[in-house]
Order: structure tokens, then sequence, then C-alpha cells
């Protein structure tokens, strides 16, 4: 089980939802933490009212100067955890260029720049801990996800990678994919959200991983599996049955 109690962890994309949530159980857990997005205003509502240590970095993470100077006023951490993340539903047929390319940027790119900092000094000092937050929907290509499915599926890619090239060091990289939680992204969804939950209920789900160790964890449970076994569906029949 790990310590949280004067640990100092980074929290980027912490102002909304589920990074807010996560924010308030880290805190209440001993965790000192540094807060980042670009609502300033945001970040430091939720410094105060947090009951432990937090300050705020606001940190545009689309743009590598910003995420950089971020980083000289982080300081030394003891772990980062990655919730920044946008969301437009779009289908290929009404291709959406500016939307897509900013899902990438943000969920998948924007996270390059800040592993870019992290996972060197974490390598250096072999030391620290990195959570990336994925999605259920980066196992397969989804209806109406092109940019958000893809770019998730990125992230879960690189996890992979950087936990493997990792595995001999004292570094510890986790991957968390959540499905359907109730915020301001899913709100732009028409269409039902099976086992949709509160953005407190997924933050204990996600502590709870995060506190006892493990790559990767996926919830809700009976949710997950059906995308986890999609995985071994021929092409053509995911097809059929998810399209």
């Amino acid at each position: 089980m790990r310590e949280w109690n004067g640990k100092r962890y980074w929290l980027v994309g912490a102002s909304e939802g589920l990074g807010r949530a996560l924010a308030m159980k880290m805190s209440r857990s001993g965790a000192e933490l540094i807060l980042s997005a670009r609502s300033g205003d945001r970040l430091r509502e939720l410094a105060e009212s947090l009951p432990g240590r937090a300050r705020v970095v606001t940190m545009d993470i689309s743009d590598r100067d910003s995420v950089h100077e971020a980083w000289e006023e982080v300081g030394e951490i003891d772990g980062m955890v990655f919730l920044a993340g946008v969301y437009w539903p779009h289908s290929a047929k009404d291709w959406d260029a500016e939307a897509i390319e900013t899902m990438f940027d943000i969920n998948l790119t924007g996270a390059v720049r800040v592993l870019g900092h992290v996972v060197p000094e974490f390598v250096a000092r072999d030391k620290g801990h990195i959570v990336l937050t994925g999605s259920l929907s980066g196992f397969r290509g989804l209806p109406g996800a092109i940019g958000y499915s893809a770019s998730k599926a990125g992230l879960f890619s690189l996890a992979e990678s950087i936990d493997g090239d990792l595995k001999d060091t004292n570094v510890e990289v986790q991957l968390v994919n959540p499905g359907f939680i109730k915020t301001r992204l899913t709100e732009k969804n028409d269409f039902n959200m099976p086992f949709i939950m509160e953005p407190e209920a997924a933050a204990d789900r996600y502590f709870e991983h995060m506190t006892g160790g493990g790559f990767a964890r996926s919830f809700p449970t009976l949710f997950s599996l059906a995308f986890r076994l999609s995985v071994f569906l021929p092409h053509g029949l995911y097809r059929r049955l998810f399209f």
C-alpha cells in the first residue's frame, strides 16, 4: 500500500470533474498537491477548499513554453497524475478537423509535453510515480468517437511503452481507464451512457488503484469487461456488433 502523507503530487487537469474529485481524495489522505490547468480561478477555488496543502500553477498543455514554465515552478515532486482531456462527439462522416486535432493535441500530445519533463527527472532520480488517465474508449475504435477514441488508444500505448522501458527502475507507471463519468464532457452526448458514474465515485476507484499498485485498472467492472473482451473479436464481427 502506498503511503500518501507528506508526498508531493502534480495533478494536471485538476480544475473539473474527475480531477477535482481526485484532488479532494488525495488531499484528505495527506498528499501535498500542485494543481494545474488553464483556469486559474477554478484552481484557486479548489485549492482553498482542500483540507491539506495545495498550490496553483496555471498551465496550457497545448503550449510547449507554458508547460516548460510550469515545470520550472512545480519543483521536485513524488508523482504526477495526468487528467487533462477534451472531447467532442464526431463521426468520420462529419469530419471536424479543428476539433479532432485539438483532441489529439490535448489528450495525447499534451501528455507527451508534460512527460517530457517528468520522465527524465524521475529516471535520473530512479524514483517517481506516473499515472495516466485513459478511457474504455481506447480499447478499440468506437462510432462517433473520431479523435477521442484514437487519442486515448495512443495514451494507452504510450503508458505501456513507458512502463515496459522503466520496468527495471523504481519509477512506477499506472494507467486508469474509466467509463462514462458525469462531467461537462459527457453532457455533450445525446445517447444512453450505461453505468455512468459521479466524479466522486470514479475518484474512489481511481485512488484505490493508485494506492494498491498494479499497471492498469478499468471500471466500472462489468461495463469494462465488454471493452476488454472486444479486443479478441475479429474486425468484421466487432464492426457488426458495435457500429
